[in-house]
């Protein structure tokens, strides 16, 4: 996959205020997720904007997250190719990421993706297990088949509804 397959489109013209940016990076898609921009999945914490320069932070999802300098150079890419320079990518790891800063529509791109969404919010933990909803058929007639999925923030489940295997996102 090249870097270009999961960028959307920047042809736009150039303003310099915070809001244009950050509609820049909501075309940056996630490489493990290219469904779901970074900005929906909350990897970006912040943006601002000085005389000279751009700063974007950013939190991986975990510590020695693979795809963390591949993103970093999609931010780049990105806003470089919608015409921003003196570009400054800062790596926030306080207060770690978690599953609560996948937006609304961050978890809706992912259940049309067929990965079930994180279900709960680690902020408010529950001391009953929830039943993961099938993102093919709503079912939660579903069983864990593996705690590790496709990626480390995904374990593996099946319906017995539809019997179809999906990747559940966790609650991390």
């Amino acid at each position: 996959m090249l870097a270009t397959d999961i960028l959307g489109d920047l042809s736009k013209p150039l303003e310099y205020d915070e809001t244009s940016i950050w509609q820049v990076l909501t075309q940056v898609q996630d490489p493990e997720i290219p469904t779901v921009s970074i900005v929906d999945l909350g990897i970006v914490r912040s943006v601002s904007l000085s005389l000279r320069q751009i700063s974007v932070e950013v939190t991986p999802t975990y510590s020695g997250c693979p795809a963390t300098d591949l993103i970093n150079d999609l931010i780049l890419e990105a806003l470089g190719h919608a015409g921003y320079q003196n570009i400054k990518i800062e790596q926030v790891l306080s207060p770690a990421w978690t599953s609560d800063f996948i937006t609304s529509t961050g978890r809706k791109k992912l259940v049309d993706a067929g990965i079930a969404p994180p279900k709960g919010l680690v902020s408010k933990p529950s001391l009953i297990d929830r039943e993961i909803s099938c993102p093919h058929c709503n079912s939660e007639n579903t069983r864990l088949i593996s705690e590790f999925g496709s990626t480390a923030c995904k374990a593996l489940y099946q319906c017995h509804d539809c019997r179809e295997a999906f990747d559940y996102f966790k609650c991390i």
